[in-house]
C-alpha cells in the first residue's frame, strides 16, 4: 500500500503553527504589513545557481510558459515601488534541486523588506527575530573575508583562480575544472567553513562578484563588496539578507550577464521580467530585505535532521 501518512509529527505541525503566528506577531509590532504575491508568474530568476520549475499554460488555442516562483522577492520589489512601506510575507517557494535532508523542492520562506533599513540595522532585527523565536543570544558576525582568513588562511577578494583550483584540490575530492572563481569559493564555504562555525553567525560582506541582486560598497579596507549577508545556525545556512540595489540599468546588466553565464553553461536563457525593471526605474525605495528558510528554522526549534520531519507532506509524500 501506498504510505498515505504525514512526514511531520502532529507535534511538529503544532510547533510549527505557534511559529507562524509568532511571525506574524513580530511584525505586527513593527507595524510591518503582510502581503500575499503569485506563486506563478510568466519570467523567473536569472540565477546560475536556481532553476526554476515550469508549467505551461493554455488559453484556448495559445500557451505561454509560466514559472513556480523560487522566491516572491520580484513582485515584493513591485509592490514597494508602488508605495506599499515596509513588507513582509510567509510564502511557498519552489526550485528545481534534489530532494535531502535539507532540501524539499516545494519549500517556506519568510521574505521581508524594510524601508530605509541599512545592512546592519536588518541583521539586528534577524536577529532579534531568532531570539524571539530560538532564545539564541548575541549572534557572531564575520565578514566574508575575515571567516576565509581564519579558517583557511586566505583572503577570498584577493585569491586568483589557480591559487583557488589548488586550495580545493587539497581540501574537496573534486572532479573537473570548469568552474568560476565564485565556484570555488562557495565549494569551500559549504565544505570546509560552514561546518565550523558557532552555532549561529552571520557573514557579510561578499565578493562583488556575488552581489545577486545587492548593492555594492566599499569596506573598511577601501575594497569594493557586496552588501550582503548570510545567517547560518547550526551548519545550515538559514536567510539571506541584502541591501537592495536601486540602480535599475546595473540590475538589467546583471540579469544579461547571468544570461550569458547560462549560455556558457548550456542553461536555458530567462526572460527579463520587464515589469521589475519599470518598476525599478520608476524608483524603488531605499530598503534592506531577506528571505528566511522557515522549515529549517523548524529543523533547529525540533531538533530535526530531515526537513521532512517538519513538512505536513514532504516531496516522497506528495
Amino acid at each position: 500500500m501506498a504510505d498515505w501518512n504525514p512526514t511531520a509529527s502532529l507535534q511538529n505541525l503544532q510547533q510549527r503553527a505557534r511559529v507562524l503566528a509568532t511571525i506574524r506577531r513580530f511584525f505586527e509590532e513593527r507595524k510591518v504589513l503582510e502581503v500575499e504575491t503569485p506563486l506563478l508568474a510568466g519570467t523567473t530568476v536569472s540565477d546560475v545557481y536556481i532553476e526554476s520549475i515550469s508549467a505551461e499554460l493554455t488559453d484556448g488555442e495559445s500557451s505561454r510558459q509560466h514559472f513556480l516562483q523560487t522566491s516572491p522577492e520580484f513582485f515584493m520589489k513591485r509592490l514597494l515601488a508602488a508605495g506599499s512601506g515596509s513588507i513582509y510575507q510567509i510564502a511557498k517557494a519552489f526550485r528545481q534541486e534534489e530532494m535531502g535532508a535539507r532540501h524539499n523542492i516545494e519549500f517556506t520562506l519568510l521574505e521581508w523588506y524594510r524601508l530605509g533599513f541599512s545592512l546592519e540595522e536588518l541583521m539586528n532585527e534577524v536577529e532579534q527575530l531568532l531570539q524571539a523565536l530560538l532564545d539564541c543570544g548575541s549572534i557572531a558576525r564575520f565578514t566574508y573575508r575575515d571567516i576565509f582568513k581564519q579558517q583557511l588562511g586566505f583572503d577570498p577578494h584577493e585569491a586568483s583562480i589557480e591559487e583557488l583550483q589548488e586550495i580545493v584540490r587539497s581540501e574537496i575530492d573534486l572532479h573537473g575544472d570548469a568552474l568560476s572563481k565564485t565556484d570555488y569559493l562557495q565549494l569551500l564555504l559549504s565544505h570546509c567553513i560552514e561546518p565550523e562555525l558557532p552555532s549561529f553567525c552571520f557573514i557579510h560582506d561578499y565578493p562583488a562578484a556575488q552581489a545577486a541582486l545587492s548593492a555594492l560598497a566599499e569596506d573598511q579596507a577601501g575594497r569594493v563588496v557586496a552588501k550582503r549577508f548570510e545567517l547560518f545556525g547550526r551548519g545550515m545556512e538559514l536567510a539571506n539578507g541584502y541591501l537592495e540595489l536601486l540602480d535599475a540599468s546595473e540590475q538589467r546588466r546583471r540579469f544579461e550577464s547571468d544570461n550569458a553565464t547560462r549560455v556558457e553553461k548550456g542553461q536555458a536563457v530567462r526572460e527579463i521580467d520587464e515589469r521589475l525593471m519599470a518598476a525599478l526605474e520608476s524608483g524603488l525605495p531605499s530598503c534592506s530585505g531577506v528571505a528566511l528558510g522557515v522549515d529549517r528554522l523548524l529543523m533547529l526549534l525540533t531538533n530535526s535532521n530531515n526537513i521532512g520531519d517538519v513538512i505536513s507532506f514532504a516531496g516522497d509524500r506528495t
